[in-house]
């Protein structure tokens, strides 16, 4: 028997680079999709990389049963020199996955009643031809805040508007619209050097973020209300073709039931906190430090007398971003690394609290996106 189109499911195609920094966000996005609108189903993409995927696969085997999975043929990076940069391989997973993407997208086109494909930051440029020859109106899932993606948007500015090599040449500070002030030291290292490949990459793939037919950014409005009134107010605006911004967050990973009394315990002592008082240390999913480094940064927290919560992950002293692509050290225990001492003491205690949090959502940025994807669907 034919399947009329009105019987087909809503269905989001998502698919992801590499980075467990961009698998946790999304999964989160994608559940909170399906228990806001449980007529959809949603399908994630997952390159393959050659990184191993035990952890990944850990994560994906609890998720609901209208979001399925599917990971694409390996990719290889043979040609590629052993210290090409972190963001070049990020970005070329996808991209050399494309031809199996496609294919997959095609029969979801079949079967479903494809709304959306959403892509995580990296991945605009890489899908956005195959979303305009498919029909599927593409959409960035924005992992970080709203104040990287405000940077996002003018970078491509400031590469024609400074003439020197690095940022760090700057003398006055940069000031993004709705945000706080800051040297052009602070811009990541990926997009400070002006004459490096990587940083040619990203100004290219900056440009394709007005393509969007959406960006869905894991933050809130009462966290950074500037900075989204700013990107907001900018929507259409003379100087940028800035997408509609949905501020969606924040989405992070549900505590385990192993951490949870941890979690708990963590949120509690940081509730009790004067406003304002507590410094929060993270290097991110991929940054690791070496065991000097750890130590140095322990000693240096203990002294400051500041009040902190401080994200550990075992030390590595091969790369700085070494749980970027394998994050099976995770396993390991990260407080068996740091010095001893009293004070020291309860900075592991804290750690132990820091490692998880729990997860949130502006539930009405997440019901404009559903309404939106329920009526292309009809």
């Amino acid at each position: 028997m034919e399947t009329t189109e009105e019987s087909k499911s809503l269905h989001v195609a998502m698919a992801l680079t590499p980075g467990i920094g961009h698998l946790i966000p999304l999964l989160e996005f994608a559940k909170r999709l399906v228990i806001h609108q449980p007529n959809f189903e949603v399908t994630i993409f997952i390159p393959n990389d050659g990184s191993p995927m035990k952890y990944q696969k850990q994560l994906l085997q609890a998720l609901p049963k209208s979001i399925s999975t599917i990971f694409l043929p390996p990719v290889s990076f043979d040609d590629l020199p052993h210290d090409v940069k972190a963001e070049t391989r990020i970005v070329l997973s996808l991209v050399r996955s494309i031809p199996a993407l496609k294919d997959s997208l095609k029969v979801l086109l079949e079967s479903t009643r494809l709304v959306a494909l959403v892509v995580d930051l990296f991945g605009i440029d890489a899908v956005y031809d195959v979303s305009k020859e498919l029909e599927i109106k593409p959409y960035i899932f924005f992992p970080t805040n709203a104040m990287v993606l405000q940077l996002v948007f003018h970078m491509p500015k400031y590469d024609q508007m400074f003439s020197c090599e690095s940022y760090s040449d700057l003398v006055e500070p940069i000031k993004l619209p709705g945000c706080v002030p800051f040297q052009g030291r602070d811009i990541p290292e990926s997009v400070r050097e002006k004459k490096s490949v990587t940083y040619q990459g990203i100004i290219r793939l900056c440009k394709y973020f007005s393509l969007a037919a959406g960006i869905m950014v894991n933050s809130f409005m009462d966290l950074e209300q500037d900075t989204f009134d700013a990107l907001m107010s900018q929507v259409q605006g003379d100087e940028f073709d800035i997408p509609v911004i949905y501020p969606v967050g924040p989405l992070v990973q549900t505590s385990s039931s192993s951490s949870s009394h941890g979690s708990n315990n963590c949120l509690r002592w940081l509730n009790e906190q004067p406003d304002g008082s507590v410094v929060y240390v993270s290097f991110g999913s991929g940054g690791t430090l070496s065991s000097e480094q750890m130590n140095e940064l322990a000693i240096g927290l203990e002294m400051s007398g500041q009040r902190f919560i401080w994200v550990v992950k075992s030390p590595n002293e091969k790369a700085k971003n070494a749980t970027y692509f394998g994050v099976d050290s995770l396993d390991d225990d990260p407080v068996h690394f740091l010095p001893d001492g009293d004070k020291m003491r309860k900075l592991k205690d804290a750690a132990k609290l820091a490692l998880s949090a729990p997860d949130g959502s502006s539930t009405k940025s997440l019901a404009k996106v559903a309404e939106i994807w329920n009526n292309q669907g009809k």
